[in-house]
């Protein structure tokens, strides 16, 4: 079950309405990033974990943690919307260029749709989807898909600190970036504890037998399919191969083709494709 208690895990409050960055804000509430998509991607993985214990209970705290974000950003987004013009008129009233420009960056779905407040759309208008998230039921790849999330927010909320001189809103912010550095070790850190404790390892997935794929070549070649050579000299391209394997990379600066030129048959003529040049046209019977 879940039990909400109305306070802020943080303060909201910024000092000034602001609508123009209300509508930045909501990158980090309702885009692919936000604090939504990964409240309910730890939940999902949480939920679906079937592991009782430490992982398990990690995702479900660091995903119930996240909810209280999107708590935050949605109050600081209705309060920013406070105050501010509803009308060319009445920005022109104020007789205040300012005032003039903060309702010229107003969202107006913000007003018209949500009463001044905020809602699960990113920053240009496209709605929250569920495709966002991701629920693997392997914990290697979904950690490492979390940490790369809380790298991403970090990332916009580091661009968007710079967007404002609002010292309530940059407080707040400034607990964000906090918190997802925070997350992003979580991550890291459970990556390395999966590893130690002999769970899930490389590559994803582990347990598919090896000596199903093709041959150890396609396994160890980096196929430089670019006339880039620089690639050549990083890590990815030659020494040992980070899956325990013993085995190492090799550099192949020349890919070669291990197909034939595809050549298709003609296309099945019920769906009224293109013949072949110089080939009659076929009719499909008809009742």
């Amino acid at each position: 079950m879940f039990y909400h208690v109305q306070t802020l895990q943080f303060e909201a409050k910024p000092d000034r309405p602001d609508p123009a960055f209300a509508k930045r804000l909501q990158e980090i509430l309702g885009g692919k990033w936000g604090e939504l998509t990964v409240a309910l991607q730890y939940l999902q993985q949480g939920w679906n974990c079937r592991m009782p214990g430490k992982y398990k209970d990690l995702l479900l705290g660091i995903g119930t943690e996240e909810l209280a974000h999107v708590e935050m950003i949605c109050t600081m987004i209705a309060r920013l919307n406070e105050g501010a013009p509803l009308s060319v008129h009445e920005a022109a009233v104020a007789d205040n260029p300012m005032t003039a420009a903060v309702y010229g960056g107003t969202n107006p779905q913000h007003l018209i749709n949500n009463g001044g407040g905020g809602y699960y759309q990113d920053s240009s208008g496209v709605p929250w989807l569920g495709a966002y998230t991701t629920s693997s039921g392997n914990l290697m790849a979904d950690f490492h898909l979390n940490a790369t999330a809380e790298m991403q927010g970090r990332l916009q909320v580091a661009r968007l600190y710079n967007m404002t001189d609002d010292p309530g809103v940059r407080e707040m912010l400034r607990f964000n970036l906090a918190r997802d550095h925070m997350h992003q070790q979580q991550w890291l850190a459970a990556i390395e504890e999966l590893k130690a404790d002999g769970l899930e390892g490389l590559p994803v997935p582990e347990a598919f037998p090896n000596d199903t794929e093709q041959n150890t070549d396609f396994i160890t070649q980096y196929l430089n399919c670019s006339d880039g050579t620089a690639a050549g000299d990083g890590r990815w391209a030659s020494g040992e191969m980070p899956d325990g394997s013993g085995r190492s990379f090799r550099y192949e600066d020349d890919p070669q083709p291990h197909g034939d030129r595809p050549v298709l048959p003609p296309g099945d003529p019920r769906l009224y494709g293109t013949p072949r040049p110089g080939a009659a046209p076929e009719h499909p019977a008809t009742e």
